[in-house]
């Protein structure tokens, strides 16, 4: 489906970047986003935290396959990476609940970011090994 993943082997360079991308995204302070519109109705910030921990795993999993010769353990390695992630999501919200003006803990981000994560990882594990699960 996305030939190019397996085509080109950039290392973690893209990776560092989303993963500072998502850092500064996720810091910024509450008052930068509108208080109330249509996209609160479809949930869109929990797709936004979907989207983001899923390409963070994404990227750092090609990242890995491109410079791993092991090629047998990558199952339990993205699994590693989803829930390094995760828990990246999880101290996130606590940054947000303690340092971040108007941001505050919330459960169901975290929820989104574990989804996220594990998708990268399982899309990462059907692109990479070319087995479904």
């Amino acid at each position: 489906m996305f030939a190019f993943l397996t085509k080109h082997r950039p290392g973690y360079g893209p990776a560092i970047g989303w993963f500072i991308l998502s850092t500064i995204l996720l810091c910024l302070p509450g008052s930068r986003f509108p208080k109330y519109n249509w996209l609160s109705q479809i949930q869109f910030d929990k797709w936004v935290h979907i989207g983001l921990f899923s390409i963070l795993v994404l990227l750092v999993c090609w990242g890995y396959w491109s410079r791993t010769k092991e090629k047998r353990s990558l199952t339990t390695t993205f699994s590693l990476f989803a829930v390094a992630a995760t828990l990246y999501g999880i101290g996130m919200e606590h940054v947000q609940d303690g340092f971040i003006p108007n941001r505050s803990f919330d459960i169901g981000d975290i929820w989104a970011d574990a989804a996220g994560a594990l998708l990268g990882a399982w899309f990462s594990y059907r692109q990479f090994t070319k087995k479904p699960l």
